[in-house]
């Protein structure tokens, strides 16, 4: 499954809101030294209730819209 995902790092707490396709991610870590790409996929496996292996950033890396997909 891929899912559109918006990111805001540095936000006061983690919470995810779904509109329409895209899913806005809030996280508290900031975008340094791929901090926040990594409590990301910790939060989604927690979300999604999957392992963190099943997740990966197929777009985005480096920016704050990104192409995850869910395996």
């Amino acid at each position: 499954m891929l899912i559109k995902i918006k990111v805001t790092p540095n936000a006061k707490k983690e919470e995810i809101k779904k509109d329409g396709d895209l899913y806005k991610v809030y996280l508290v870590s900031p975008p340094r030294k791929g901090r926040a790409n990594k409590e990301l996929i910790k939060f989604l496996a927690k979300y999604f209730k999957v392992k963190k292996s099943k997740i990966q950033i197929k777009k985005g890396e480096k920016s704050r819209n990104k192409l995850v997909e869910i395996l």
